[in-house]
């Protein structure tokens, strides 16, 4: 009996499946927005799906896999742009959605299970008038901790900053992959140790998060004559601190058009703005659009909208999914635009890049400083013509992720230093946990060769 054969016998009756067009399925998230990663990452697959229903039984698929020697590849919703929960080495993809719902809710904060969809989570705090403060464009599939090991911000961040900010996530149960399992509680800057690992360093089975209070936010659509002034309105909205904001997404002429469930709603040339403005300071903008020269197109009651998806789904990396349904061959690069002179920033790499496509950018919060995050829409030639885009992206002062990369270091948001290996180590002593995305040494373990250096935040310095 090989190790496979023998870890599923030791299964029992813990929800499991072999069945190979099933699991080839489920081995994939969303990296095919990468033409790269489509290409480096085809036929990778587990062996086998497992869906522990609770804790208890994730103990019991941890103790099997330890005594087998089978690899685990914790996954959610398996929305993940790079790879993150694709198994690289076979082995049992442990699908986390059954570990679902609300641990405890008391004003301003609530413990979650793991699994539980960030979409439905909400639906539920708002009957409470809370809500969670940051959320992704994929909320609609996601799970918290899903989101948490592998995303880095979203729907919020306009005011709350990334997850990694303080105070956004406050703490994680995770189990170890041992004979034994630990389960260690992480808090405070400690939380950092798996927010955006991966799942390489532990199970998280609960999350604890701050919440925010709910408000009826509006999905608003602007329009501006140029880039230029529309990047400035973003910038001035985002320092706006009475104006309370979710969303704030600069999509340059004719990104929109690109678009096509959008319905032209974007007349030829403008610049959009998207916005989420909650609905009592919604008014407060007026003067800001006018003095850059912008109008509204649209405005709508969250998810009530014409376009078939919130109006989030237009945004961050769900705007190039958006775009790839009738311009599938376009791709984007994952730059990261510091608040010192972001402005000028923005427009040089609009200016040397700008031949190649509309630029996209989201404009948010880090560490208490207004930045953007984004890159030109462009058709992709090649990982030559990639690498040139990416050299003046750096040379114009923007930090670039390899968002055509899998691996912690290959995709460079998260620093790997003694203190995240000594932690990887101590939980995951047998190296099982998503084997193939962090490397423990010095190499980049990536599937491009793209001269991306990832993302510099200040504490990291």
């Amino acid at each position: 009996m090989n190790s496979i054969s023998a870890f599923v016998a030791a299964l029992g009756d813990i929800p499991h499946t072999t069945d190979a067009a099933e699991v080839r399925l489920r081995s994939r998230d969303n990296f095919a927005v990468s033409p790269l990663l489509r290409q480096a990452l085809a036929g990778k697959a587990a062996d086998l799906v497992v869906a522990p229903r609770d804790r208890v039984e994730v103990v019991r698929v941890i103790q099997a896999a330890v005594r087998h020697k089978v690899p685990l590849v914790p996954r959610g919703g398996g929305t993940a742009n790079y790879g993150q929960s694709v198994p690289m080495a076979g082995g049992a993809l442990l699908d986390l959605r059954g570990l679902s719902g609300i641990v405890w809710q008391r004003p301003g904060a609530a413990r979650l299970r793991s699994g539980t969809r960030m979409d439905l989570l909400d639906e539920e705090l708002r009957s409470s008038g809370w809500e969670v403060r940051i959320h992704p464009s994929t909320r609609r599939q996601s799970t918290v901790a899903g989101f948490i090991a592998g995303g880095s911000g979203g729907m919020g961040s306009a005011a709350f900053g990334m997850l990694r900010d303080a105070g956004n996530v406050t703490a994680l149960e995770l189990l170890s992959i041992e004979a034994e399992p630990r389960v260690v509680e992480l808090r405070g800057r400690d939380v950092g140790l798996a927010h955006h690992a991966y799942g390489t360093n532990g199970i998280i089975t609960e999350v604890e998060l701050p919440l925010a209070p709910a408000w009826p936010w509006r999905e608003v659509v602007l329009a501006f004559p140029d880039y230029a002034r529309a990047i400035r309105f973003a910038v001035q909205l985002a320092k706006e601190a009475g104006i309370l904001k979710k969303l704030i997404s600069v999509q340059e002429w004719p990104a929109p058009a690109m678009m096509r469930a959008l319905g032209g709603l974007v007349p030829e040339g403008l610049t959009a703005v998207f916005a989420m403005l909650a609905e009592p300071t919604r008014a407060a903008a007026d003067d800001l659009v006018a003095e850059f020269d912008g109008r509204a197109l649209s405005d709508d009651a969250e998810g009530e909208n014409p376009f078939g998806a919130p109006l989030y789904e237009f945004s961050y990396g769900h705007g190039l999914r958006q775009i790839q349904k009738s311009h599938p061959r376009t791709t984007v690069l994952q730059g990261m635009f510091p608040a010192e002179g972001l402005v000028a920033t923005l427009e040089r790499v609009r200016a040397r890049l700008g031949h190649l496509g509309p630029m996209r950018t989201e404009v948010f919060l880090s560490e208490g400083e207004v930045v953007g995050m984004g890159s030109p829409y462009f058709p992709f030639a090649g990982a030559e013509e990639m690498a040139d885009c990416v050299r003046v992206m750096q040379e114009a002062g923007a930090q670039i992720a390899n968002s055509h990369a899998t691996g912690l270091r290959g995709v460079g948001i998260k620093s790997i230093g003694p203190r995240e290996i000594a932690f990887k180590r101590d939980m995951d002593p047998h190296d099982l946990l998503n084997p193939g995305q962090m490397d423990l040494g010095d190499a980049i373990a990536s599937v491009s060769t793209l001269p991306a250096s990832g993302w510099r935040f200040r504490r990291d310095a």
